[in-house]
């Protein structure tokens, strides 16, 4: 299995050293990876490994059965051998931009939550824009605006963002009602690994976050869309403060 090294609190890591357990024309497994896999509405990180024959550009990283498989879109040179060690380099900038995409999504939600009981039913985190659904949710102008104001004075305050593994009971006890859907974590899934913004939020999450709210920037709300019954999407991007 593929060890995750930015896993519980290491996401700010964009360069590192691993060993190769497998080599294709199509992706490269190693024993531990900082590349974060697609997942939890969050996309794969892209960037390079490179080795003493050769070199490649990964274009996206997905898991597959414990195994961490890194998709080559450039190769050059010859393919590393079982054993061999590679140097993996993350794309920093966009690894930043995400870290920030997603930690704004959490407080988003949490605001959401606090201010109209709606409750995060997905998300979709990238680059340029992401967006967030909502139920039970029938948001008009004024509620899109309280819901960017009051987002933004959360980034503001600049609180510290911690990510560590807790042991399930206690995470299900401290979860606000309605802030994720803890029924849909496998129940053998303890630890949990868990996003807490300072006196402010707690969720269980795998994503990569930054580690202070100021880091973020504000936020803008750029659209919302009805996806049916009671369901509101909200798209938002990423501003300087």
């Amino acid at each position: 299995m593929t060890e995750l090294l930015y896993l519980p609190d290491a996401d700010g890591i964009t360069e590192f050293e691993a060993t190769v357990t497998e080599a294709t024309e199509e992706y490269i497994v190693l024993d531990g990876t900082y590349f974060y896999p697609e997942g939890g509405g969050q996309p794969a990180d892209r960037g390079t490994l490179s080795w003493g024959g050769g070199e490649a550009t990964v274009r996206d990283v997905r898991k597959n059965h414990g195994d961490v498989r890194h998709y080559l879109d450039t190769l050059e040179g010859t393919l590393p051998e079982e054993g061999e060690t590679v140097a993996g380099e993350v794309d920093a900038e966009r690894r930043e931009t995400l870290r920030r995409m997603h930690t704004a999504q959490h407080v988003v939600s949490r605001v959401v939550l606090a201010e109209f009981d709606a409750t995060t039913a997905g998300n979709q985190i990238h680059e340029d824009r992401s967006r967030i659904d909502f139920e039970p949710a029938d948001f008009d102008d004024a509620d899109l605006e309280t819901i960017e104001t009051e987002t933004n004075a959360v980034l503001d305050r600049d609180l510290a963002v911690s990510k560590a593994e807790r042991p399930r009971e206690e995470v299900e006890q401290e979860t606000p009602e309605g802030r994720t859907q803890l029924d849909l974590i496998p129940d053998h899934v303890d630890p949990l690994r868990v996003v807490e913004i300072e006196e402010f939020d707690i969720c269980p999450c795998g994503g990569t976050h930054v580690d202070r709210l100021g880091e973020v920037g504000h936020i803008s709300i750029l659209d919302r869309t009805s996806k049916g019954a009671d369901v509101e999407r909200i798209e938002f991007e990423l501003v300087d403060a």
